[in-house]
């Protein structure tokens, strides 16, 4: 069929509700996670252009530069900066990786979605809940380092303990608790 959806009863009416909107919640960390590493870039950027004697007007042009990247290009250009190790450029890469399947494929289930399985869409699930692990960890990461530059002290350990489930029970909460 060439359209996405058609006059044709739905399989699985209910679990399709849930996997969208377990998408849409995926989707939404998904680009939180894009305008942090954005955000943190910018700052590092900027602080290190200022150490080098820059002025006002250069800057405000540097910062437009900033804001137009691609998620990829923006960690591509931590990589230069020691505050990020090798392995936290990895991480980085992997939520970022993540996060274009969750921006890219997530929703594509197949059609037409009368057609859809319950197991299609457990299978498709499982590798969302796997996505969803690899942008937490880098997520969780830059917010720590978000939250260090607002409020100049070290992120509590115990946010960066419990944001993974706090995700994970939001975003899956309803498929696992059902």
């Amino acid at each position: 069929m060439a359209w996405s959806i058609s006059h044709q009863q739905l399989k699985e009416p209910e679990l399709l509700d849930e996997f969208f909107l377990i998408i849409g919640k995926a989707l939404y960390m998904a680009s939180a996670f894009e305008e942090k590493c954005k955000y943190v870039l910018g700052v590092v950027k900027l602080t290190e252009y200022f150490k080098e004697g820059g002025n006002l007007s250069a800057t405000e042009t540097l910062a437009k530069v900033l804001k137009a990247k691609f998620l990829g290009a923006t960690i591509v250009d931590m990589k230069v900066f020691p505050d990020f190790s090798a392995q936290e450029i990895a991480l980085l890469v992997r939520a970022k990786d993540a996060r274009n399947f969750i921006a890219h494929e997530n929703a594509n289930i197949g059609r037409p979605l009368s057609s859809i399985s319950a197991r299609h869409i457990h299978e498709q699930l499982a590798r969302v809940r796997s996505e969803v692990e690899a942008l937490v960890a880098g997520d969780n990461f830059i917010s720590a380092w978000v939250f260090g530059i607002q409020e100049k002290e070290p992120t509590p350990r115990w946010i960066q303990e419990a944001y993974p489930g706090w995700v994970q029970q939001w975003i899956f909460g309803p498929v696992d608790n059902s």
